[in-house]
């Protein structure tokens, strides 16, 4: 174990790294307005209508938003480093290698729960949503409500995907364990059902194409935590 920290200095140490991702995040955002150009071009080939804009505010929120995302995909390796050194004092030198190895995790989990929501859900609820007007309406799609209705898709199923790593940093520090992951499974499926027919238009195939890896993504986070609760019940049956 490490030395044990006096309590004001835990919180300067906390606010220090506070600081860090807080620049990092404010570089990392001037860094992508930089690119935005190259990021909206890319993102924007996914609608066959050409988006419209109603003033210039609309393009600095749309360009703002996407360099917020590229932001958020780059600080989540730093807030994790961030977090993993504020931990280190209470760590063993097995669990500080262990969890060194989240870092690289969260990061690239994020990236495949964008990655699967803008390549195969979005698309789906996109075109379900226009195919509503049935030609009633005379189709005008802004780029700010193109970009937002993306992220609010996007976002948050990277942030979803990132349930295994987070599950296995719990396990490790003893917080969750298998047992109490199964027991909420019931009301997990629920409320993961919930998520699904919320961000999904209302059509069987789009709600089974959330809800299947939302599931294999919990089943995933019970067999993790049931391994690591395994090796923790083995080492203290060691110590002892």
């Amino acid at each position: 174990m490490g030395r044990a920290m006096p309590f004001l200095e835990h919180l300067t140490d906390l606010r220090r790294r506070l600081i860090i991702v807080l620049a990092s995040f404010v570089i990392s955002l001037v860094t992508c307005f930089l690119f935005v150009d190259h990021i909206y071009h890319f993102l924007a080939s996914r609608s066959e209508e050409k988006l419209a804009i109603l003033g210039p505010n609309d393009i600095l929120s749309i360009y703002i938003k996407l360099s917020a995302v590229g932001a958020i995909a780059i600080t989540i390796p730093i807030i994790a480093y961030q977090a993993w050194r504020f931990v280190v004092p209470a760590l063993t030198e097995q669990e500080r290698k262990v969890a060194m190895m989240y870092i690289p995790a969260l990061f690239f989990l994020f990236l495949i729960g964008l990655g699967f929501a803008y390549f195969v859900l979005f698309p789906l609820m996109y075109q379900f949503v226009l195919g509503l007007s049935n030609g009633n309406f005379d189709l005008v799609i802004t780029a700010n409500d193109y970009f937002t209705f993306m992220l609010n898709i996007c976002v948050p199923f990277g942030l979803l995907f990132e349930l295994p790593v987070i599950v296995l940093f719990l396990s490790h520090l003893g917080i969750l364990n298998p047992h109490r992951l199964a027991k909420l499974r019931k009301p997990a499926y629920f409320l993961l059902s919930v998520i699904s027919i919320t961000i999904t238009p209302p059509d069987l195939v789009s709600d089974v194409l959330v809800i299947v890896p939302l599931i294999a993504l919990y089943e995933m986070s019970i067999t993790i935590s049931r391994f690591i609760h395994r090796k923790r019940l083995e080492e203290t049956a060691q110590i002892g």
